[in-house]
């Protein structure tokens, strides 16, 4: 019977590494994601480091990917749409609002970016 493939090629802390770098995350802002400290960040990035099993859920869930493909035990399968930056990541929590949270945040902002170009027609202007 042939043996089945079960090693891991790299180590937990470079593949939550590369995941994290992947969704587009910094170590402080994974770390908010998840609810504990860049330093543990840093640390479950280490090459001998595992972080406990009750932060696995989380940490799958803020990175887009299941708990097998953190763990290294299947491979991850392509995402939908991975934010790259907080304005992104942002921008996809709206989405999943109400869609009267929609209509309001979506009146916000254009208020925002009408100010903006008033803002910036004026400088041209003055200049």
């Amino acid at each position: 019977m042939p043996k089945r493939k079960t090693e891991v090629i790299e180590s937990f802390g470079e593949r939550l590494a590369q995941l994290r770098k992947d969704a587009g995350f910094t170590q402080v802002e994974f770390a908010a994601e998840v609810g504990i400290t860049q330093r543990m960040v840093a640390y479950y990035e280490a090459p001998d480091a595992h972080p406990p099993a009750h932060l696995l859920p989380q940490m799958a869930q803020a990175l887009g990917v299941s708990v097998d493909v953190l763990l290294g035990m299947s491979a991850p399968r392509r995402p939908k749409k991975l934010a790259t930056n907080r304005l992104e990541r942002r921008l996809m929590e709206i989405e999943k609002l109400d869609p009267k949270a929609k209509r309001q945040i979506t009146q916000l902002l254009d208020t925002f970016i009408e100010r903006e170009k008033l803002k910036q027609r004026v400088s041209a202007q003055e200049a």
